[in-house]
């Protein structure tokens, strides 16, 4: 999923901020509490208000992101 999510992330750069959480750090349980997390590799759409507007769990192409990126992002 590297690839893919680093490509959106340059694609996007100044539109979109991408976050990454390590999921062993203790310091991230409170954000794994409040998105559900599950398991790897999860992805969460999150607005500015911190809403989850979308989750995906496991293999996500490209396409699928940027599907969910209209309308939240100027493109």
């Amino acid at each position: 999923m590297a690839p893919v999510v680093h490509g959106l992330e340059a694609k996007y750069y100044g539109r979109i901020d991408f976050v990454y959480l390590d999921i062993d750090d203790p310091r991230n349980d409170a954000l794994k509490k409040q998105f559900g997390f599950q398991y790897q590799p999860m992805f969460v759409l999150v607005d500015g208000d911190g809403t989850a507007l979308k989750t995906w769990l496991g293999y996500v192409p490209a396409e699928d992101f940027e599907t969910a990126f209209v309308g939240v992002v100027e493109q």
